[in-house]
């Protein structure tokens, strides 16, 4: 069987070499490829590479009636509907080591280009002039670096950082003290990492929970004259904020290789300051990044076709084929049930995470599958990292957190149930079963009851048991133009507490959410991406 592969955005020359050694494939190989042209050949394609410019949304995906795979030549995967996928049946991978070294190093580069001015200086001996006094820049050695995040990528970043002789300390809900220390990193809550840092560097994936992250709020309890750093995503940063504590000059200046817009329109009033440097989303473009990348993309192929193994995998655990075709419906609901707890939990410390299965067939041999693709879930929207069951067990180790499991051969109220129970600070309960043996739905969160499709962009609300809440909900989800799709409750009568989870078709804005919580009555709203 022939199995038909289009590169979409480009691969390395070395990726391509490898691939055209597999017998059964026939490849299309295009540098940059119209979304218009793509939809019509994408019928017939097996296997989709892209990179950061083709939008794999729910629109394309449903154009790829023989598509299997969509692998991205990276590690991001902001422009992959991974849940549209998943409901497609189609399998997503990333290439998440290539990038590394080469987004740590460029992060780097842009933390000693704003220190000394390099970008302006050199435009200025450019044009003609010799303006020493005024590009006197500030020396690295003793300075306090805080990275917001320790993934890979900020782990590689400390590393370097302690070559330079800087103070580095970090911040990451979800790794343990021990662990940062075997990096020589000093451990801080974010407030006394924006209060200490004399250069702040983002290392976390744009989510729901990070949108925005660095704002008014945040710039105002940084350091007078610190630097702001960012290679990770556009969007953790709130620009209008960022262009007033430059002008306040709270900063003394900040380096940005991704944006909100990009390209970067040219009316941005980012491109008329001199105390910031650009570049245009470089983190990953180096020559070694992109053969290394184009290899593993290759290689992860190679396995599919030629062993039928699924190699870093993110929505799918990496099995066999055969083995992914039972668990599936399981999977699927094990992997929601994960993000979900992780974005209502308000613990600040998470010690334990168990999970009971009851009800399961031959759940036995089974189970350490299900229990990765749950820490793959509720660790995926945490961390910058890429998560998949070869690294998530060591992954939940290093941030301290303990997975204990059990199983039940039968199951009381349902025909299944999957319960996962997070213990730290707090405690956040949520549990799922299976409708029609296919499709997840959550049934109970902590005390309340509940029957709920988690599913797309879903808002999570804890109110008071009084009239008028929900109807003013509507009210304000209403002006902002999105539609309500379904509204589930649940109640607890002793607490005279209510909650709702209300499926909307596109997300809202921190206005519209502000406006929710200020309702009265209300007591915690959350957005939730699942």
């Amino acid at each position: 069987m022939i199995h038909k592969v289009l590169i979409a955005d480009g691969l390395a020359a070395e990726g391509i070499a490898k691939l055209k050694t597999l017998p059964s494939i026939e490849l299309l190989d295009f540098a940059a490829i119209e979304r218009e042209e793509l939809k019509k050949m994408l019928p017939q394609v097996d296997i989709l590479i892209v990179r950061s410019r083709t939008q794999v949304d729910k629109d394309l995906l449903e154009c790829g009636k023989s598509l299997k795979l969509v692998i991205r030549a990276g590690i991001g995967l902001d422009n992959i509907d991974v849940a549209a996928a998943t409901e497609s049946a189609v399998v997503v991978m990333n290439a998440p080591t290539g990038n590394i070294v080469t987004t740590a190093e460029h992060s780097l580069a842009m933390l000693f280009a704003v220190s000394r001015h390099i970008p302006a200086a050199d435009a200025s001996i450019r044009s003609g002039k010799w303006e020493k006094k005024k590009f006197q820049g500030n020396e690295l050695r003793g300075k306090t670096l805080g990275l917001v995040g320790l993934g890979n990528i900020g782990k590689a970043v400390a590393e370097r950082a302690r070559g330079l002789c800087l103070n580095v300390i970090g911040y990451d809900p979800y790794l343990s003290e021990e662990a940062a220390a075997k990096h020589h990193i000093r451990l801080v809550s974010m407030d006394a990492l924006l209060r200490e840092s004399d250069y702040v560097s983002v290392h976390v994936p744009l989510i729901a929970s990070t949108k925005h992250l660095i704002n008014r709020e945040a710039f105002a309890k940084m350091k007078k004259g610190a630097y702001l750093i960012n290679c990770a995503r556009g969007g953790i940063v709130d620009e209008a904020a960022l262009v007033e504590a430059l002008d306040e000059k709270k900063l003394n200046g900040a380096a940005l290789d991704v944006f909100e817009t990009e390209p970067l329109p040219a009316s941005h009033p980012l491109l008329k300051r001199s105390d910031i440097v650009l570049t245009p989303h470089l983190g990953a473009s180096t020559d070694e990044a992109q053969v290394q990348v184009g290899i593993e993309v290759a290689e992860q192929i190679t396995y599919y076709l030629r062993d039928g193994v699924l190699k870093n995998a993110i929505n799918v655990p990496n099995v066999s084929l055969e083995q992914l075709g039972v668990l599936k419906p399981y999977l699927n609901l094990c992997q929601k049930l994960g993000a979900f707890i992780a974005q209502i939990s308000s613990a600040k410390t998470v010690k334990r995470i168990k999970v009971r299965y009851e009800g399961i067939p031959n759940i036995g041999s089974n189970r350490d599958i299900l229990t990765l693709t749950v820490m793959q879930g509720f660790l995926t929207p945490l961390l910058s990292t890429a998560v998949n069951s070869v690294n998530a067990r060591n992954l939940m180790k290093e941030r301290g957190i303990r997975i204990e499991e059990s199983s039940l051969d039968e199951c009381t109220d349902y025909a299944t149930l999957i319960e996962i129970l997070v213990e730290g600070d707090v405690r956040t309960r949520i549990a799922g079963t299976l409708f029609g043996k296919s499709e997840p739905r959550i049934v109970r969160i902590d005390d309340f009851v509940i029957d709920a499709l988690p599913e797309g962009y879903v808002l999570f609300t804890r109110n008071s048991d009084q009239p008028g809440v929900i109807g003013n909900m509507g009210s304000v989800v209403g002006t902002q133009g999105v539609n309500i799709a379904r509204m589930h409750l649940g109640r607890d009568t002793k607490k005279k507490e209510a909650i709702a989870l209300i499926n909307v078709d596109s997300s809202l804005t921190a206005e519209t959410l502000e406006k929710m919580r200020k309702i009265p009555g209300m007591l915690s709203v959350q957005q939730i991406r699942v």
